[in-house]
């Protein structure tokens, strides 16, 4: 078997991603755009193309995509309509799809990606509108291919790179940072196992210099981002295997078995499709106005980029924590309400102190419980006066995580102070009461205290943490530090 120098070429991807919108209704009629409901439940005239029936357009559809496309920092397209792309198949009742394919509402942009290689732009060819097909299911009659109309004519908008995505780890990247953006402007829940985020990959590979595209083979059914990952990885594989080894590449429509990580031929594609493409008679072309589109860039809220900037460069947080904190709409909005309650007075160190209450208890409890943000149950404000009864003393941290906190989590309406109060933790300042403790310390260790004088200063921490064991946590970790090192220094 020869051998194969697989760093000789290089992978070429574009990737094309329908996310399902938000929206109440479908793309031109009233019926209900939701996930479910009874097999062809959510269908009307229009949506089974019944002779007679006229579509009218969603106004929300369109709002939902120059979002995206303001989003991705893409050109809007002013003047638009819609076409009808002409083809047969079982889930299609019309014979055709209204799609925007040659006329894209947005045009252009980019998407930000960051992997071990550094940060680039993934740049957009274009997002545009079009309605979906319904669903074939082939395995719930032996004899027969069941269809399902009710996600015939769900408002989609489709996302389409150019051909510039090196390998899997790039689309990965990028799909990561696209569901992210499509979350935070709420117009799509990026749920690609029930198929309202949904990924084609054009894949094709040549020698690493040859500026010529290759025969690309687009691979069908990727149902998570990770699987996107494995479908180019080994495509990727299996084409340079096919040109290193003298074989010629079809152009075709592969499958991807989850199962063994391979791809599987579905049909090839010998000579372009033709759809006939033709503007739409009962659809009148629709303008987007400055007034519209200001209104709707006035409504975009900051994206993820802008809050890691603003909490790197204003609040001084770590990149790191930044990122963490920015990755879901969620806690993003949870911490921005937090540190409006903590951060005005402390400052960076009060900002940093609500990051570390996310990103240490409240993400553990939400982890061990397996809760989204949605579902954490203790509001910004018992939060952040649990964080001001650390800071001012009242409590040290470990008490407030491992004491008050858990209650907070099964009684959130109580407040952390009345916990404090009733669990008898809030810490003790009096120095009396605290130099009994430190004397009790002291005398039990006499070995450690002779060993502390001679020079081994690094016990004042076991000192400090009998005293703690002691007072059950209450003494001020700083004023036991003071008389613990007044008492053993003289």
């Amino acid at each position: 078997m020869m051998e194969i120098n697989y760093d000789a070429y290089e992978t070429v991807v574009g990737l094309e991603v329908h996310a399902q919108l938000l929206t109440r209704t479908k793309l031109f009629c009233g019926d209900s755009a939701a996930f479910g409901g009874e097999p062809n439940t959510h269908v009307s005239p229009v949506t089974l193309g019944l002779p007679g029936a006229l579509p009218r357009l969603n106004r929300t559809a369109v709002e939902y995509a120059i979002k995206m496309g303001l989003a991705c920092k893409s050109t809007i397209e002013r003047n638009n309509y819609f076409a009808r792309k002409n083809y047969f198949y079982p889930d299609l009742p019309k014979g055709y799809q209204i799609s925007q394919h040659t006329t894209p509402i947005c045009i252009g942009g980019r998407v930000t990606i960051r992997t071990t290689a550094g940060e680039r732009d993934i740049e957009l060819n274009r997002i545009h509108l079009e309605e979906d097909a319904g669903k074939s299911s082939h395995d719930i009659d032996p004899d027969y291919t069941c269809v399902d109309l009710n996600r015939a004519g769900v408002p989609l908008i489709e996302i389409v790179t150019e051909p510039v995505i090196s390998n899997g780890d790039e689309a990965y990247a990028y799909l990561t940072e696209l569901r992210k953006m499509l979350r935070y402007l709420e117009i799509c829940d990026g749920n690609m196992e029930e198929g309202s985020m949904r990924c084609d990959a054009n894949v094709s590979v040549r020698l690493k210099g040859d500026t010529r595209l290759g025969t690309k083979v687009e691979v069908k059914n990727l149902n998570s981002i990770r699987n996107v990952r494995r479908a180019i990885e080994f495509e990727s594989r299996r084409l340079i295997e096919l040109l290193a080894t003298g074989q010629s590449i079809q152009q075709q429509t592969r499958s991807f078995n989850a199962g063994d990580g391979t791809t599987f031929t579905l049909r090839s594609k010998e000579e372009a499709n033709d759809y006939r493409y033709f503007a739409d008679p009962d659809l009148p072309p629709f303008e987007v106005t400055d007034e519209f589109l200001a209104r709707i860039g006035a409504s975009l809220p900051p994206m993820p980029e802008e809050l890691v900037q603003k909490y790197t460069r204003e609040l001084q947080l770590s990149e790191y924590d930044a990122r963490v904190i920015a990755d879901e709409k969620e806690s993003a909005g949870y911490f921005e309400r937090l540190i409006g309650l903590t951060g005005a007075a402390g400052g960076a160190k009060s900002y940093k102190a609500a990051a570390n209450w996310l990103l240490g208890p409240v993400r553990s409890s939400l982890n061990e419980k397996d809760l989204d943000w949605k579902d954490f149950p203790v509001p910004p404000e018992s939060l952040a006066a649990l964080i001001r009864l650390v800071e001012e003393g009242a409590l040290s941290f470990s008490i407030a995580a491992e004491r008050i906190f858990p209650v907070l989590l099964q009684e959130p309406a109580r407040a952390p102070l009345e916990i404090a109060t009733a669990l008898n933790l809030l810490q003790s300042s009096d120095t009396g009461e605290i130099a009994a403790w430190v004397e009790q310390a002291l005398a039990g260790m006499p070995d450690k205290v002779s060993e502390y004088k001679k020079g081994k200063k690094g016990l004042i921490g076991l000192f400090v943490g009998e005293v703690k064991k002691l007072s059950k946590g209450k003494a001020d970790p700083k004023l036991t530090n003071k008389l613990l090192l007044e008492k053993l220094e003289n």
